[in-house]
This record gives structure tokens, C-alpha cells and sequence, in this order.
């Protein structure tokens, strides 16, 4: 039985690029912010990847 693969809870460097269309570096730079932001909240963090919701939250909500 083959399952589909679920949304991920992380949204990663590429998508963030895309989203915001701005270089992967700006990209990775979006992510360390918002990262910062949620280990101050006392939050768990992966480098390079950052919470799809918050990301969200922060970022769709300025535009």
C-alpha cells in the first residue's frame, strides 16, 4: 500500500526563494531570522529549514 507523502511542517530554501523571489542566499538569511525569533520563543529549530506556519505568519501577513 503506497502512501502519499504529507505537506511538510518546514518549508526549505527554495521555497522561501521562490515565495518572496529572492536569491538563495536572502533566502537562508529569511530562514536565520525567523529561526532566531522562534528560539527565542523557545521553540525547536532545524538549520536551514523554518516552521511552514510561521513563515507564514510572518511573511505573507507584511505583504
Amino acid at each position: 500500500m503506497k502512501y502519499k507523502k504529507a505537506a511538510s511542517n518546514f518549508i526549505r530554501p527554495d521555497e522561501v526563494a521562490e515565495i518572496c523571489a529572492v536569491s538563495m542566499s536572502k533566502a537562508y538569511k529569511i530562514i536565520a531570522e525567523l529561526n532566531e525569533e522562534l528560539r527565542k520563543r523557545g521553540k525547536f529549530t532545524i538549520r536551514g529549514k523554518t516552521n511552514r506556519h510561521f513563515f507564514e505568519e510572518q511573511y505573507l501577513e507584511i505583504r
